[in-house]
């Protein structure tokens, strides 16, 4: 089984924690609430990048609303910083702690200007009118948008939507954001654009980043990936611990990155390639150390002309 985080470092370190998390939603009458969440421990450590995959339905989607305090455990607790997310007094400071985006860009944007949908946060946490300015030109900057602070935001294209949404959260400059499958609705320049700065963010910055997603490529890019089915943590552990278990994958109703799919055809086909080749390089360079061993060998046992 993979490495499971949880289990290796204190939970002074942990950003997020949530301890026996339970959740159901409210039930149609007559029915039993069905757990969403069924006993979720999990903890997120400071600086990591954590990818969440599951199948639809798993509760991750759910899990992320916990973490900014949108919804509230039945059983159980979830910890921000040691702050309680069910303690109604402490919401503000978790909400500023924990940025939140979503899947459509334009449910985030409220302004008719990029820059005043920036500043919008902060305006409403009383920052004064410098800091705004500070705040809105450095978070434009962090996610490339900053030429088009003038810009009406109706005017751009969806991935400049959801860069101008994360600029927005990061006015705010939480200690962590979550992403709830933040490129679902974007092509894959759009994709490609937002998840280098998804990535960027803890490199750069060391914020903790959650990433719901159901792209196995983004996943790769994560330091940690937790897999969750039927409300529950099934797997945790780093990328190539997980996707060289492309079974246990299938069996949550799962796939894997196209790399490993390719390699693990390969060593069907009986060439020693390894699959925890992630990325395209990484795969280029196992099939071509794969194929030059092949030919050698043939070659060996005068199997391959000249």
């Amino acid at each position: 089984m993979p490495v499971v985080y949880s289990a290796q470092r204190g939970a002074a370190d942990a950003v997020l924690r949530a301890e026996g998390l339970v959740f159901s939603y409210k039930p149609r009458e007559g029915e039993l609430p069905p757990r969403v969440l069924d006993g979720v421990d999990l903890s997120v450590w400071r600086g990591q990048l954590v990818a969440v995959l599951g199948h639809n339905g798993s509760g991750k989607s759910t899990l992320a609303r916990h973490f900014n305090a949108l919804l509230a455990p039945v059983c159980g607790r979830v910890l921000v910083d040691g702050m309680d997310t069910s303690d109604e007094k402490l919401t503000l400071d978790i909400r500023r702690h924990v940025g939140m985006v979503f899947q459509n860009p334009d449910n985030q944007i409220v302004a008719s200007v990029v820059e005043e949908d920036v500043a919008f946060a902060p305006e409403n946490l009383g920052y004064p009118s410098d800091e705004i300015r500070a705040r809105v030109d450095g978070a434009l900057r962090t996610v490339g948008m900053y030429e088009y602070a003038k810009h009406a935001p109706h005017l751009l294209s969806g991935g400049q939507k959801q860069r101008v949404a994360i600029a927005g959260v990061l006015a705010m400059e939480p200690k962590c954001v979550v992403f709830d499958e933040p490129t679902a609705m974007l092509d894959p320049r759009g994709r490609e654009s937002v998840v280098n700065i998804i990535r960027s963010l803890c490199d750069d910055l060391g914020v903790t980043v959650v990433l719901i997603t159901h792209h196995m490529e983004e996943a790769i890019l994560a330091d940690r990936i937790v897999v969750m089915s039927e409300g529950r943590v099934v797997m945790d552990g780093r990328p190539r611990e997980i996707f060289t278990q492309p079974d246990a994958l299938q069996g949550y109703g799962l796939g894997v990155p196209e790399t490993v799919s390719l390699l693990r055809g390969l060593r069907e086909d009986g060439f020693d390639v390894p699959l925890g080749a992630l990325t395209a390089d990484e795969c280029a360079d196992a099939i071509m150390t794969a194929v030059g061993g092949a030919v050698l060998s043939g070659c060996e046992n005068g199997d391959v002309a000249d």
